[in-house]
């Protein structure tokens, strides 16, 4: 069984994907789990700039050596900032799923937020997945 980091302090969804608040912005990314599944990354499809997205709709693509996955949001809002970073170096998000995020939105309903899990329970949850 592998060993996943999971940091504190974050949101996480079903699909693996991290949530960090500040304010009325959420940063997202893919969790440690989600970029161990995916193998090494290839390729990232960002959102568009001030695209509006619904809670679990997809807002990219994340193509790796073994699959093509949709990237979801776990909130609701509108794009204000991508990690163009990714573009030229897609496996950063192997290196460091928490650090190099994929967008930044500005959530339309915090209590979106409700739903999503803690770091304990996605602990848990991922348990459960391996």
């Amino acid at each position: 069984m592998m060993t996943t980091e999971i940091k504190e302090g974050l949101y996480y969804s079903l699909e693996h994907e991290w949530v960090r608040v500040d304010g009325e912005q959420a940063t997202i990314g893919i969790t440690d789990f989600a970029q161990h599944h995916l193998g090494d990354i290839v390729f990232v499809e960002l959102p568009d700039l001030d695209g509006d997205f619904e809670a679990g709709s997809s807002i990219g693509v994340i193509e790796s050596v073994k699959a093509v996955s949709d990237m979801h949001t776990p909130v609701s809002g509108s794009v204000v900032a991508v990690n163009e970073g990714l573009e030229e170096a897609p496996e950063s998000l192997n290196n460091d799923p928490y650090e190099e995020h994929i967008a930044v939105l500005k959530m339309s309903d915090k209590t979106e937020l409700e739903k999503l899990m803690n770091s304990k329970e996605y602990a848990a949850y991922c348990e459960k997945e391996e």
